[in-house]
Order: structure tokens, then sequence, then C-alpha cells
């Protein structure tokens, strides 16, 4: 075929336009069915037709997700965390209109872990000599910059980590208000992931350990303690 031969998406079917073909290892993808894969999906020219077939299903089937998703609390700036503690569930994305971006929902046990990295650059200070050459001061001094970057990592099917920024604007002044900001955000987006990754490993140990009966306080019979903890006879909590 011809470098500006027809070209066909392999997902929809319709004609790929000048510049509109993405490749993938075994055939072509349009950029309409691209830009509905995963903002986080990177591994595009190494997957076939089938995964990315397999991927849009999945991303149709989060559209319900995202509908039926009721934050409870939001961290963030740029990239902003959305949690759902009432269905375990939480999302990370960058629009505003979060909603119509159609965001991954993931369950709070596909966490797998969360670093954080602060990232110093410097830059050489100098001035203008009496020829008006740059010229470094003696000794030479330096302006630096810092950069917050956190890696959330993720047990999915289509991408396994979540980087961002968690600092919207330079920072110059280590240990300034905007370093400590950017500090107590970093921490508390770490501590809020890591809790609820424990807490999901927690349950499911729990609910692999073998039950055992108990004696009832309340109605003094022997029970085994229903999923809630609770008296199979009289329904009164026992653990």
């Amino acid at each position: 075929m011809g470098l500006f031969d027809k070209k066909y998406c392999d997902v929809c079917g319709e004609k790929i336009g000048l510049l509109g073909n993405r490749k993938l290892e075994d055939g072509n993808l349009c950029k309409e069915c691209a830009k509905k894969l995963s903002p986080f999906f990177s591994e595009r020219r190494n997957s076939t037709v089938a995964e990315i077939k397999e991927q849009l299903a999945y991303r149709e089937a989060n559209l319900d997700k995202v509908a039926a998703f009721t934050p409870t609390k939001v961290i963030g700036g740029g990239m902003t965390l959305y949690f759902d503690e009432d269905k375990r569930q939480w999302l990370a994305t960058r629009s505003r209109n979060w909603r119509d971006a159609n965001p991954d929902v993931m369950d709070f046990s596909q966490v797998t872990g969360c670093t954080l990295d602060i990232d110093e650059s410097r830059h050489e200070l100098k001035h203008e000599d009496k020829e008006g050459n740059s010229v470094s001061y003696t000794p030479p001094r330096y302006e630096y910059s810092y950069d917050f970057n956190m890696t959330i990592h993720v047990n999915s099917p289509w991408f396994s980590e979540i980087r961002f920024q968690i600092n919207d604007d330079e920072i110059s002044q280590r240990g300034g208000a905007a370093y400590r900001e950017a500090q107590t955000k970093a921490d508390e987006i770490k501590e809020l992931l890591t809790r609820v990754r424990d807490a999901e490993r927690e349950a499911v140990l729990e609910a692999k350990a073998p039950r055992q009966s108990v004696v009832c306080p309340f109605c003094h019979a022997t029970t085994m303690p229903d999923a809630n903890g609770c008296c199979e006879y009289c329904g009164s909590p026992v653990r």
C-alpha cells in the first residue's frame, strides 16, 4: 500500500483522514477512537486491534461508574483526586468538567503503592563584567526550584501507574509557604491512599480467615457472626 492510500479504522470502520492515523501493532486506529482510550494508557503502538476494542468496551462501561460516582473527598490542584468513600472507589483527572472526561473509576483495592519524588533543579546566576561578558560570581551563586512529583501505582489491565505533579507553579524556596503547601497536599494524598489500600487488604484477610463461634452477650446464644459481625439469632453486634 502507498503512503497516501485510503486507510480505515480497524475498530469503528470509518475512513481515516490525513494525519489522523494512530498505528496499532496489527492495524490502524482513527483519532476519534484514540480519544476514548484511558488518558493513563501509553501502550497503544504495542496493542492489537482486539486489545483496543476490549479497552474501549471497558471505557464505555466506565461511563455508568462515573454517573454513579459521588465524591465525598477531593484533593489536588492540576491533577485532582476524587474519592467516593461509600462505594470505596476513586478517580484522578485533570479535567474541571470531570464527568464529561470519563475518568477511570477504580476501586480502593486497585491501589498498590504511592511514591513521592521532590525534584530539585539548580540554575547558576551570572553577571556582566566590565566588557559585557556573562561571568560567574565568586563563589558561584545558584537559584533553585522544586517540583513535587507523585506516582500512584495501580493494578489495572490498561496501565500500572498514574504520574502527576503536585505543585501547579514553580516553587523557588525550600521550606517556604508554597513548598510546605505542596508537601502537605502530597502527604494527605499518600496517607489517604495508603490507608484505604491497607484497609482493603485487611478486609480480604479477614474474609479469608476461618469463622469462629462466639457467645452473644445479648441473647447468650452460641452463634457464628454474620458478615456484619452480628448475632445470627438476635441481630445484635458481637464484635
